[in-house]
């Protein structure tokens, strides 16, 4: 499953995300990732999360991101949840990449059992509609 939280830049999406997080590490019976671009959660993050940053191993771009991730899956059975913030800054501002990008997610995600969410700086009408075929709002 895939959850996108929308919003404009300053409207609260990385503190929705943290509580999300949060509160995920207190529920989950596995592990949680939290992916962002730079250092910036770390005091904010539950230390029982895994936090990374996608700045520390170059990661840019939309396949470069669904390898990073991927990579993140395959070495780690035990994650339940994944939590990504900066969604558009480490991918790029293409909706139709987007898209793309958040179709192979929700494959790997039923494949892996993995619930992501993603933080989205873009209003819910400037996304292509097919999003939301496989996507759900927060």
């Amino acid at each position: 499953m895939i959850t996108l939280i929308l919003g404009r830049k300053g409207s609260g999406k990385t503190k929705t995300l943290i509580n999300c997080v949060n509160s995920a590490v207190e529920s989950s019976n596995g592990n949680v990732v939290c992916v962002e671009k730079e250092r910036l959660l770390t005091y904010d993050i539950d230390s029982r999360a895994r936090l990374v940053e996608t700045d520390h191993y170059g990661v840019s771009g939309y396949e470069a991101f669904y390898g990073f991730l991927s990579g993140i899956v395959a070495g780690d059975y035990d994650i339940t949840d994944m939590f990504i913030d900066a969604t558009l800054r480490i991918g790029g501002r293409d909706y139709e990449e987007l898209s793309a990008f958040l179709e192979k997610v929700d494959k790997l995600s039923g494949i892996a059992g993995i619930d992501f969410t993603f933080t989205v700086s873009a209003d819910e009408s400037e996304l292509p509609e097919k999003i939301f075929a496989f996507c759900k709002k927060n």
